[in-house]
């Protein structure tokens, strides 16, 4: 088969197209073809290797984290899936790989793709989908009426986001440029925040809750606008002890989070809140509510380009260059 590696870590080690084996499946396994995958973020990490210290690979590597395509085979006690069976799904961390034409992936990993949904519209959902669940909804909790900040409304995080957090009932801040204050408007953003000319920070107070996907110091600041009790989670800042445990990275990697996390604790502390580092799981089940959602238009799929499979270096560039307005799909069937 087909598929996009690196032979090695680094910012501008090129993706190649290669051929290689077909991928093995267990019993619990399904053989999808691929039809569409699309890009995030965690896949220029994994690229550069800044993701070593949480993920372990070996090379040659296919990137690639989430998919839609066709069941063409499945494992001996699969029951829920057939061949045939239209998918989408997220593979977990030791099996991503989706810039290809096969994957094999969990039959727990996967769900019936939405049927209003073109398999590049179901292959933007996955990740950024499961990932704004398990913030807003496993770990938030987030209730009617309550206030939240998202941040980059209109990447491709933030775009599914707003969109579910106004679902849930709450009244949504987000920060956007210019360029992305009308898409971020019309998903339904209460308080659109310009970051070029505006302090979201001096604009913001009594939240009960952050959604942050940029890290750094918009994280940082983010602390002063939560009232006591009030929570951030983080899937670009820093991990902390508490992630450490709950992933079981052991004594050592948990230890050097605990230190290397000194300035959220204190912030924390200061502010009264709570920090999470999100590292999202695949779930199958999730993603069968996710496909409610989507099938009932109470959701959409926000996408920004289309490159082939052939042209994912290029994707790759367009997508760390910041421009993007919702999802970049890569096509592959």
């Amino acid at each position: 088969m087909k598929a996009m590696i690196i032979e090695n870590y680094g910012k501008n080690v090129p993706l190649v197209m290669t051929e290689q084996p077909m991928p093995n499946i267990g019993e619990h396994d399904v053989l999808v073809e691929i039809h569409a995958a699309s890009l995030n973020p965690i896949d220029y990490k994994i690229k550069e290797g800044s993701m070593k210290f949480l993920l372990k690979y070996r090379f040659p590597l296919v990137l690639g984290n989430d998919f839609s395509g066709v069941v063409v085979k499945v494992g001996d006690q699969v029951n829920t899936f057939k061949p045939g069976d239209e998918v989408y799904g997220r593979p977990r961390k030791n099996r991503i790989g989706t810039l290809a034409e096969f994957t094999a992936v969990h039959e727990e990993d996967i769900w019936l793709k939405p049927q209003n949904l073109t398999f590049e519209e179901a292959a933007s959902i996955p990740l950024i989908g499961l990932t704004t669940y398990q913030a807003l909804v496993d770990i938030l909790n987030l209730q009617k009426g309550q206030k939240i900040l998202i941040h980059a409304g209109s990447g491709g995080v933030g775009t599914f986001a707003i969109q579910m957090a106004k679902q849930l009932g709450a009244f949504v801040a987000t920060t956007a440029s210019d360029k992305g204050y009308e898409l971020v408007k019309s998903l339904g953003a209460d308080l659109i925040i310009n970051y070029k000319k505006e302090n979201f920070e001096d604009m913001l107070t009594g939240y009960n809750a952050v959604f942050d996907t940029l890290g750094g110091e918009a994280l940082d600041k983010s602390f002063r606008i939560l009232k006591p009790g009030g929570q951030i989670v983080s899937i670009s800042g820093m991990p902390n002890a508490r992630f450490g445990k709950e992933a079981n990275l052991g004594w050592l990697k948990t230890t050097i989070l605990s230190i290397a996390s000194r300035k959220i604790k204190a912030l924390e502390k200061k502010s009264q809140a709570k920090y999470h580092f999100l590292f999202m799981k695949p779930s199958g089940e999730q993603l069968k509510v996710l496909k409610g959602f989507l099938e009932g238009g109470l959701i959409k799929p926000i996408i920004d380009k289309e490159f082939p499979l052939k042209d994912a270096g290029q994707a790759f560039h367009y997508l760390e260059s910041g421009r993007a307005k919702g999802k970049v799909i890569i096509r592959i069937k």
